[in-house]
């Protein structure tokens, strides 16, 4: 169990990289900024609500282990920044991703002096600054800080969107909820400083009153002017060091470029005729996108896919080794050929010929794609894999056309199951069909969708049987293949002969499944992820551990003798959950 526990441990930190973690660092502060924004929006209410709601929030986010926390999300993430300023060597100009660095790098110059004024006063001199404090000093006594507090929502808002984006882009609800999240992304920011305008000219009002000035600007809650001083030569103090580690960064980095030129510079062969000249320390990856060299990296060089996978052509001896990232995905993807590496982290210091082993969908100049390509998204589907038993003997004493018709017939029933139940047919192999759940469901939906079309395939087929009765010598029989798991999805295919589909041990295994279901005489095979996922009671169905071919471990499935019961169990689950 403990070496179960361990390697585990081990796979899991091999799995996470540095935008992982900054990830969620991300998501933490993000959560502080809506917390602070929804605190912000009830200065439409009034100037003592927001004061109740800020109890609240400073009594959650000043407990200390969530400060703890806060406080280490916050210098992990900035520092990760930093390091990604300058580990960075080339952008892509054309997307968002280097304004989103920008924008993370500003937020510390902004916030410094807001924290240190509020946190560090605190700390320091038990300052007691709260909205009454805050927005006199931004409408009355120094308003140009209040256009800096604005560009800092601003800045800080629009950095965590992208970055959620970034994050939610891939994920099944996505497309469903995008609507909503937009919905939020304006109205919380806007109604936020709605509220901090509203307060504060309630404020501005309020402090032309001495006794209100006596009541909340006393020296217990602003400090003295003495003190103010040092709180602002220290925020000045740390705005330099900060403009002072970005400059070593660039200066870092102009020292690598300088180094790397001095160190010589290194051919990369493609493989193709192609040759360009680079510096030493360059990844590959990085080398093709400097010289304009078509490469394929759906994930955008961050570890988390295989495509811009290259072949190294010679010795390989010499190469820096894989670092654990790399190590990892090509382990994931069963690649255990040393001359196989990712382009994205293989950084040669000597001349190297390659070719790639996954070469880029590029259009000539004159083509136009009739639709932009899908490619690369990572989702939860359910696959069902469905299969017609004994075609071979159907079509031994009928005309082809015949055959050709009842096959058809039973494929339109099979996909009409499919679509009624939220399913989607993708893929026609003979009289066998590939069908996918979950494009635009959620993972316990899509497994529900599935079984319940595996018992509306049976009742279909049993119409169809009937309906042609008169013409066949035994009714036609089915095997079904059911199970989930994260795959690709994405446009497959050269020129005009694209499809979009799934690929991935998920959509192999429900393939597999499906075949074992005539050695063991039932309807329909379902794995244990879907019966899990789906809610199904444990003793819904009998359990089975079954042999599958590439996988060095049994599997546990659930036998389905009778599909025509699927859609009761289903049912029966969700009024148990009611």
């Amino acid at each position: 169990m403990a070496a179960t526990a361990s390697s585990r441990l081990s796979e899991l930190v091999r799995a996470t990289s540095a935008r992982q973690v900054r990830l969620v660092c991300g998501i933490i502060l993000f959560a502080y900024v809506v917390s602070h924004f929804l605190n912000h929006a009830l200065g439409n209410i009034s100037v003592d609500a927001m004061e109740a709601g800020v109890y609240y929030h400073v009594l959650f986010w000043q407990f200390l282990p969530v400060t703890i926390v806060f406080y280490a999300a916050a210098l992990i993430h900035a520092g990760l920044g930093v390091f990604a300023l300058y580990q960075r060597r080339e952008f892509r100009w054309k997307t968002v991703e280097p304004l989103q660095l920008v924008l993370g790098l500003s937020i510390p110059l902004l916030v410094m002096a807001h924290v240190i004024g509020i946190r560090l006063g605190l700390t320091l001199y038990g300052h007691e600054k709260l909205y009454p404090q805050e927005l006199y000093l931004f409408f009355v006594l120094a308003p140009a800080r209040l256009w800096q507090m604005t560009i800092l929502l601003v800045v800080a808002w629009v950095h965590g969107c992208v970055g959620i984006y970034f994050w939610l882009r891939m994920k099944t609800f996505f497309t469903r909820a995008a609507p909503y999240l937009l919905a939020a992304a304006v109205l919380i920011p806007t109604l936020a400083m709605l509220g901090i305008y509203q307060s504060g000219r309630s404020v501005a009002a309020d402090s032309d009153d001495a006794d209100w000035r006596k009541t909340n600007y006393t020296r217990q809650q602003v400090g003295t002017v003495a003190e103010n001083k040092v709180l602002e030569r220290i925020s000045s103090g740390l705005v330099m060091g900060y403009f002072g580690l970005l400059g070593v960064v660039l200066l870092a980095r102009g020292v690598r470029a300088l180094r790397e030129r001095r160190g010589g510079m290194i051919a990369l062969s493609y493989g193709n005729g192609k040759t360009v000249r680079v510096p030493k320390g360059l990844s590959v990856l990085e080398a093709s996108l400097r010289h304009n060299v078509p490469h394929a990296s759906v994930c955008g060089g961050r570890a988390r896919c295989s495509t811009c996978r290259i072949r190294i052509i010679g010795d390989h001896a010499a190469l820096p080794g894989p670092s654990q990232r790399e190590a990892f995905v090509l382990a994931r993807v069963g690649t255990a050929d040393p001359s196989i590496r990712l382009a994205c982290q293989l950084r040669p210091d000597s001349d190297l010929s390659f070719f790639q082993l996954f070469m880029p969908h590029t259009l000539p100049g004159s083509a136009h794609a009739s639709a932009p390509a899908r490619i690369g998204q990572e989702r939860y589907l359910v696959s069902l894999f469905v299969d017609m038993r004994g075609s071979t003997q159907l079509a031994e004493k009928r005309l082809p056309f015949d055959t050709v018709f009842i096959v058809n017939r039973f494929l339109g029933a099979v996909s009409q199951a499919v679509i009624e139940n939220g399913g989607q047919p993708n893929q026609f192999v003979g009289d066998g069909m590939l069908a996918l759940f979950g494009l635009s469901t959620d993972p316990h939906e899509a497994c529900r969708q599935a079984l319940k079309a595996a018992s509306s395939i049976a009742r279909h087929i049993d119409e169809l049987n009937e309906l042609l009765s008169h013409d066949l010598r035994q009714p036609i029989r089915f095997g079904i293949g059911i199970h989930g798991g994260e795959v690709i999805i994405g446009d497959i295919g050269y020129r005009d002969h694209i499809v979009f589909t799934a690929l991935g041990d998920a959509v192999n295994v429900a393939a597999r499944l499906q075949d074992m279901t005539k050695t063991l005489a039932c309807e329909a095979i379902v794995s244990e992820e879907v019966r899990r996922t789906a809610g199904l009671a444990d003793d819904a169905l009998p359990q089975q551990e079954v042999a599958i071919r590439g996988r060095d471990e049994p599997m546990a499935v659930r036998v389905v003798a009778d599909a025509r019961g699927l859609t009761a169990l289903v049912d029966r689950s969700e009024r148990v959950a009611a």
